[in-house]
């Protein structure tokens, strides 16, 4: 016996908020170009790393925003759960050109140790100053939504990235300004280098702990155990499984074990009702799955393994 409720496909945590997403995919578009324009003109690594860095950002949310058009997609008999898992896929892909931004952003750096160039720094202060201003915009757009999807999320960390990058872009030039010293410029870039690898980190590790279908952050399986033996006419409970399908979708599943009275066609519906409740209340999901299994069944199982 079990209960299932129907996963409601295209409203997953990403589709939820894609105006979000296309609003800072634009802003972040625009201030890639200007930096770009910025960078070669004033000569600056740095501030072509922080460019880098949000062009990044920029293929990170139209993945997401593919992905969440994908993830929309109706299920069907051969991909039961639909394309929701395009979105995780998209975040890992997300989380690994992170990984090589940072590493030629680094390289680059290494290349101009002992042989910085001049720096223009009033260009590279203007654009800095903007592409700051660009984040903390995107930053507020987003705020929220970065709790319910691990691309939003993902979105959320770099654009937060990107800001201390542009700092680190200010700083340098107001540094140069100062003292002339130009190797500020290729200290900044490294410091975004080691500003983004951290986050890429971060979101690759919670992309592994859903492909690996582990249990979601923050849920309890022994405290569900606990609660669904205090329902009335269950004796035991086995094969918990919780999992996450993508973000804002999680899954459960378990074989509870009943008194051998309760299963008749009245005392099973409304066992599985006080299950439903009782999951629901610690556990926010629209999907679970329970088998219900005679106390009788389960020791003579018991006794054959034995």
């Amino acid at each position: 016996m079990g209960h299932n409720h129907s996963l409601a496909h295209g409203i997953t945590a990403t589709g939820r908020h894609r105006k979000r997403l296309v609003a800072v995919l634009v802003i972040t578009l625009t201030v890639v170009l200007v930096q770009v324009v910025g960078a070669v003109l004033s000569g600056s690594l740095s501030l072509l790393a922080d460019a880098g860095h949000m062009l990044s950002d920029a293929a990170g949310v139209t993945i997401a925003l593919l992905a969440s058009w994908i993830a929309g997609r109706p299920a069907s008999d051969q991909r039961t759960y639909g394309y929701q898992r395009a979105e995780v896929l998209a975040a890992m892909a997300n989380a690994l050109i992170l990984v090589v931004i940072s590493v030629v952003i680094f390289t680059e750096a290494v290349r101009r140790i002992g042989a910085a160039p001049e720096v223009q720094t009033d260009i590279m202060l203007f654009a800095a100053i903007l592409g700051a201003a660009a984040n903390v915009v995107s930053l507020v757009i987003l705020h929220g939504a970065h709790r319910e999807s691990l691309n939003v999320r993902g979105a959320y960390l770099e654009v937060l990235g990107d800001l201390l990058g542009s700092f680190a872009v200010i700083a340098a030039a107001v540094v140069i300004m100062v003292t002339g010293f130009n190797a500020a410029d290729t200290i900044a870039s490294v410091l975004i280098a080691l500003l983004i690898l951290p986050r890429a980190w971060t979101l690759l590790r919670d992309v592994v702990d859903v492909l690996l279908e582990a249990s979601p952050k923050g849920v309890e399986v022994q405290m569900i155990r606990e609660h669904i033996l205090s329902v009335e006419g269950v004796t035991d409970v086995h094969d918990i499984h919780i999992w996450t399908i993508t973000s804002g979708v999680p899954v459960f599943s378990a074989h509870v074990v009943v008194e051998d009275g309760v299963l008749n066609a009245r005392g099973a519906d409304q066992l599985l009702d006080k299950l439903i409740t009782c999951l629901g209340s610690h556990f926010d999901t629209d999907h679970c799955t329970f088998q219900l299994e005679p106390a009788s069944h389960s020791e003579h199982e018991a006794h054959q393994h034995a």
